[in-house]
């Protein structure tokens, strides 16, 4: 039997597109079988356990080998990456004894890692084993990944300093503060861990991206074309996506709710499986909502907790009277609904009632919304969503920005103001046809003979 293993970094987002490429797999190539390390750390990074447990029961050929945790204490690290670096090195041991136990009872034909995983490089190297990277983010960030160390060289101020646009290739310029946000400060250790990151980039036999050719083709020429690394070879590349985890047989009350609604009427507004807002901007986005006169279906999370403690624990439960301007759920009770905690995502962007989706530009909300044909308003939150923000509304056409005013608010008046133009203007009409035409190309791209397939089937012949 040959196996696939596949190293996710800790986070939903990460787990759930490396189990969609091993779902990919073995539905395409059954003779394959699936093993995921797992690293499941004690702080919050999103509940993955009844995910897991859920794929370990339906797709026997996939199974989990979940690497020992590392007790770390959250207060020590200054920030979520930080913390998920040193977990990852600390982890190598692990993740090494892991390889040696599973290459005994089957043959390892690939090391299949996240990029933030990059410190088990050696240990594929040093084991024979062939060692793919799966860059979970679009082509576009992948293009900027490779050129970073390009960029290091050729600067030595910080981003968040410079109020400049970056020129990269196959990019839309960027405005230097809306670079990934562990890049911003040249003097942090985060800063330091992506620039060793990218600098280990080229070294892997191939790259797998979670894109589709028609979507990206500047980014993805240019990676090809060897100009994002332009003192080294270039490993090949490979776009298998769109890959979009399967709403399956969910039922919710937000569905139904759905169900009432008119056809392309209704704006969805979520955050990913970490976006947080402070009370005062929850009640901005209230009263922008109801200023609107629009639908709206809206997932609230409770406010990030002011206590250095709590900040990688899950939060509670949202006492929606308290965080939402009074009376404001019974003068919109018959237009909006508001959700507490989380929504079936997939099968929400993909009812026939949804018009528009306000996003933080994760990249895995970004691929739902492309599948479903669903034009979107960018609001990025954090990691590279404000860079990605800025490809969605230059380069691909498909959202519309969101501008805070000055202290980073973006006050009831701005959101009131994009939702009626994604939903009642000219140029929502527009995204809303590019949209159209993204989905037909991304269906087109997954099926028999679609270049996405045939970037699978050119992956899986050297294994």
């Amino acid at each position: 039997m040959s196996t696939i293993v596949l190293y996710p970094s800790p986070g939903m987002g990460h787990l759930v597109s490396m189990v969609e490429l091993g779902k990919l797999i073995v539905k395409h190539y059954p003779s394959y079988s699936i093993i995921v390390l797992t690293l499941i750390p004690s702080f919050n990074t999103g509940t993955t356990a009844s995910y897991v447990q859920h794929i370990s029961t339906t797709f026997p050929a996939i199974t989990f080998h979940h690497l020992p945790d590392i007790p770390l204490d959250p207060l020590l690290y200054p920030s979520i990456e930080a913390i998920i670096f040193e977990l990852i090195r600390l982890s190598n041991p692990k993740v090494e004894n892991a390889l040696k136990t599973i290459s005994q009872s089957s043959n390892v034909t690939a090391f299949v890692m996240d990029i933030f995983c990059t410190p088990a490089m050696s240990i594929g190297t040093k084991l024979n084993m062939p060692v793919y990277y799966f860059f979970t983010s679009g082509a576009c960030c992948l293009a900027l990944f490779f050129y970073i160390p390009t960029l290091h060289k050729n600067t030595s101020e910080s981003y968040k300093d410079m109020k400049t646009l970056i020129n990269s290739p196959g990019l839309p310029p960027i405005p230097s503060d809306d670079m990934f946000s562990p890049l911003l400060d040249r003097n942090s250790t985060n800063y330091a861990n992506f620039l060793v990151f990218a600098e280990h980039l080229p070294k892997a036999v191939g790259i797998i991206v979670n894109t589709f050719e028609s979507l990206e083709p500047k980014a993805i020429k240019a990676v090809r074309d060897g100009v994002c690394v332009p003192d080294g070879p270039t490993p090949p590349l490979y776009c298998i996506g769109p890959l979009v985890a399967e709403s399956g047989d969910v039922s919710h009350e937000c569905l139904n709710w759905l169900d009432l609604q008119p056809s392309k009427s209704v704006v969805y507004l979520c955050f990913g499986s970490l976006g947080v807002f402070k009370g005062d901007q929850l009640k901005e986005i209230a009263k922008g909502l109801e200023m609107s006169g629009h639908r709206f279906l809206w997932v609230v999370r409770s406010p990030p907790s002011n206590r250095k403690e709590d900040r990688f624990l899950p939060p509670p439960e949202p006492n929606l009277d308290e965080l939402l301007p009074e009376g404001f759920l019974d003068r919109t009770r018959d237009r909006g609904l508001v959700v507490k905690k989380w929504a079936p995502q997939v099968a929400v962007l993909s009812h026939d009632s949804v018009g528009g989706f306000v996003t933080h530009c994760g990249w895995n909300s970004v691929l739902e919304a492309v599948r479903a044909g669903v034009p979107m308003v960018a609001w990025p939150l954090y990691a590279e969503q404000r860079f990605n923000k800025n490809v969605l509304v230059e380069e691909m056409k498909l959202a519309l920005p969101m501008y805070e005013s000055d202290g980073g608010m973006i006050v009831a008046t701005e959101v009131e103001k994009r939702v009626r133009q994604l939903m009642d203007s000219e140029d929502g009409k527009l995204l809303r046809e590019v949209a159209t035409a993204r989905k037909e190309e991304a269906a087109l791209a997954m099926s028999d003979g679609g270049s996405s397939r045939v970037a699978l089937s050119k992956l899986i012949a050297p294994w």
